[in-house]
């Protein structure tokens, strides 16, 4: 029977994937990574999925990558196809057009940290610690930290955390902009789920268009962001998600946003089955 490293459990239209290898620390095993990768590809291609709450069990949220298989597998082909694999699922989750919530439960270090930084809102709890520990090892940074890392905390506050090998106590990372909020150890889950359910329950589509044209604003210049908002806002007004809210502020009343996006999904399947009985 295969081991188990993530765990994918379903909480109204929250998927939660949760890291469970504790005895590894929920080190990137080649485990670890396919079924991460697969627990991905499910919250992308399930359209009942609106938000997704990654986080980990155990002391560990993520220690990086698995020392010993990298002591068989560093010559530059398994690096590459290595990488060329998780680039498969972890750059779709970096661009993922849903909300992502992390929650990070206790110590990440290298790797861990990117996988960390692939959520739109980051919560860590009081006892969690981040660990660059690259330079330690001898490799650069990665696992998308060279791209997201100075986009959240600037260039100079980034080298001098990952240069320094240093180590940020929770409350230091939410100091310099890493995570958005401390909580207590045993208050992390309640918080992350209170979070993600919220979202779910908001227009979490258009929040997930906002997110992929927000992801160009440090590469685009002011009049092309601003064409681009346009644009986006035309495809934004043109959602269920926009009616159901105009409707509702009119109305007075408080905006079903999941409902609308049911009505919307059986619209689309009743279109299909006519289409194909035409035919």
């Amino acid at each position: 029977m295969k081991e188990q490293h993530v765990k994918v459990t379903r909480q109204g239209a929250v998927l939660v994937i949760r890291f469970v290898n504790e005895k590894s620390r929920n080190s990137m095993t080649a485990e670890f990574r396919s079924q991460l990768g697969d627990a991905v590809r499910l919250a992308a291609q399930d359209q009942r999925v609106r938000v997704v709450y990654i986080t980990g069990k155990g002391s560990a949220f993520c220690a990086g990558g698995d020392l010993h298989m990298l002591k068989h597998a560093c010559d530059p082909w398994s690096v590459h196809r290595r990488f060329r694999d998780l680039g498969s699922w972890f750059l779709p989750l970096l661009q993922f057009e849903k909300p992502v919530i992390v929650g990070v439960n206790g110590v990440v270090v290298g790797g861990g940290i990117g996988l960390a930084l692939a959520g739109d809102i980051v919560i860590a709890a009081e006892s969690a610690k981040f660990i660059s520990g690259f330079f330690k090892l001898g490799v650069i940074p990665d696992i998308g930290i060279m791209y997201t890392l100075p986009r959240l905390i600037g260039l100079a506050k980034a080298k001098s955390f990952l240069f320094g090998g240093e180590t940020l106590t929770a409350r230091e990372a939410m100091e310099i902009g890493l995570v958005a909020r401390v909580v207590a150890d045993d208050e992390l889950d309640k918080e992350c789920l209170k979070l993600a359910q919220k979202l779910a329950e908001g227009p979490a589509e258009v929040i997930g268009l906002s997110k992929l044209l927000m992801s160009r604003t440090f590469e685009t210049g002011l009049n092309e962001m601003f064409l681009i908002e346009g644009l986006g806002q035309a495809l934004g007004m043109s959602s269920n998600e926009f009616r159901e809210g105009l409707c509702a502020m009119l109305e007075r009343r408080q905006a079903d946003f999941v409902s609308s996006a049911v009505r919307a999904r059986s619209k689309v399947k009743t279109g299909r089955k006519r289409a194909r009985s035409t035919r």
